[in-house]
């Protein structure tokens, strides 16, 4: 029942300055989640886009008393505070790198989650996440996490993604609870809905086996000689792959000396097969 200590991921904490709704009233109109569902206890998962949709960051939201805390990659942290300053105008809400003050901490495989912890909003075999004091620590290695979540097939930021160039339903966000499709509008809406409703995704993030040297992030994969994608995370003989629809179902691919054997997750939303 392992639980593991995140240190490459940070905290950026938004304060309502005079009322408790005015961090979530801000974030509402910047996020794709429905910002107003996050409570104590029940953290929701969310991205800021561009205004043409594409990805710049995801993170968990957190709500406490007057109060959101944004879990997000440590070495964003200072970025995701600069881009959401920008968008604050007349917006009574204060923003900080909070890393310093938290661990980041999961647990997954039936360990209890301890107060404060709230369900991985993605996936319930994900476990739980908490945003614990400075200093916590746990009982198992954030490798051991890294495993955890590349079996699960779970895009882990930008190690998996890229900034201004992906978009949110080839990674699976939709499925994964990423996005709100009841919501008002928010910065890149738009395309997001249009890929959507328009069947216009093409490619899919897509866990992989991998039998030989873990090929670099970026490396193409090769179907026949013909590109059909890039290698993205990896370790231990799993990874994670953006591949073309029409090879998901390959019996092996090619991507540098190793052979990559696409294993969709079970919660993906496919096309029929022929």
């Amino acid at each position: 029942m392992p639980i593991a200590v995140l240190p490459e991921r940070g905290v950026v904490e938004l304060m309502g300055e005079d009322a408790p709704g005015d961090a979530q009233a801000f974030l509402q109109g910047l996020v794709s989640n429905d910002v107003t569902e996050a409570a104590p206890g029940h953290a929701l998962w969310a991205e800021l886009l561009t205004p043409q949709g594409k990805w710049l960051a995801d993170f968990f939201v957190s709500a406490e008393a007057g109060r959101l805390l944004l879990d997000c990659e440590r070495a964003q942290a200072p970025e995701l505070v600069r881009r959401l300053t920008r968008f604050r105008l007349r917006a009574k809400v204060a923003l900080r790198d909070a890393s310093a003050d938290f661990a980041v901490l999961a647990g997954w495989g039936g360990a209890a989650a301890p107060d404060g912890a709230a369900p991985d909003p993605r996936l319930e075999a994900a476990g739980w996440r908490w945003l614990a004091p400075a200093g916590t620590t746990g009982d198992a290695s954030a490798a051991d996490y890294d495993l955890h979540r590349l079996a699960l097939g779970l895009p882990d930021g930008s190690r998996d993604l890229e900034a201004e160039a992906s978009i949110l339903l080839e990674a699976g966000f939709d499925e994964l609870h990423g996005v709100s499709w009841t919501k008002g509008c928010y910065m890149g809406q738009e395309l997001t809905a249009r890929t959507r409703y328009r069947g216009l995704v093409k490619r899919r993030l897509v866990p992989v086996g991998v039998t030989g040297p873990l090929p670099p992030r970026g490396t193409p994969i090769l179907l026949a000689g013909a590109e059909v994608g890039e290698m993205r995370s990896g370790r231990d003989g799993l990874g994670l792959a953006l591949l073309r629809l029409g090879a998901l179902r390959a019996p092996a691919l090619e991507c540098g000396e190793a052979v990559l054997v696409p294993r969709p997750a079970a919660w993906m939303t496919l096309p029929a097969e022929g």
